[in-house]
């Protein structure tokens, strides 16, 4: 446990309890929380997760922009609800689909241990982030189920500031689900 981890842990979790109050500020917040956890990523030898870090952090340039043209006058960001549930389920399937090549990078190109973990969780996470940019209230449900995931591979990974971190995302998205169903 590095001062490091705890100040990529600090400000993941501000970034997102922010983001579960609808406030813009959330997306420079995840930009500072990304970089720092793409260092402790590549320390830890989690190659996909470290890469997926770069790419949070043009999804959260996204995202801000999204939001700042989402924003009502107290503030807050308009929840919208997503495309039709047949380009939903082509969403997920195409992550999939991309999180599998992702593997088999990894699994021949890396000392990766857990390249399929590692590769989809990614994959899934870009989705998850994707959605939250577009305001879609689905994005906590995915959320919920990669941030398990990946408590489990943090732990393996002897991460134990990040595993207790992400094992708090699942709480703080069940709370970001509930707080963005209020607002349709």
């Amino acid at each position: 446990m590095t001062t490091l981890e705890w100040a990529a842990a600090l400000a993941s979790a501000l970034g997102v309890w922010l983001t579960g109050q609808r406030m813009v500020v959330c997306w420079p917040v995840l930009v500072v929380a990304s970089a720092l956890y793409g260092v402790v990523f590549v320390r830890a030898a989690l190659y996909a997760d470290a890469a997926l870090q770069g790419v949070f952090i043009g999804l959260s340039l996204y995202g801000w922009a999204q939001w700042l043209r989402g924003a009502r006058a107290e503030g807050m960001v308009r929840v919208l609800r997503p495309p039709t549930t047949r380009r939903l389920w082509g969403h997920v399937g195409g992550t999939g689909l991309a999180g599998l090549g992702l593997a088999l990078v990894l699994r021949h190109w890396t000392d990766d241990p857990t390249p399929m973990g590692d590769a989809l969780l990614s994959a899934y996470s870009i989705l998850a982030q994707f959605w939250g940019a577009r305001r879609y209230r689905l994005s906590w449900v995915l959320w919920m189920v990669v941030d398990v995931f990946y408590t489990v591979l943090f732990i393996e990974r002897g991460l134990w500031v990040t595993a207790a971190l992400y094992a708090g995302f699942v709480v703080l998205a069940m709370r970001g689900w509930q707080k963005w169903g209020q607002v349709q």
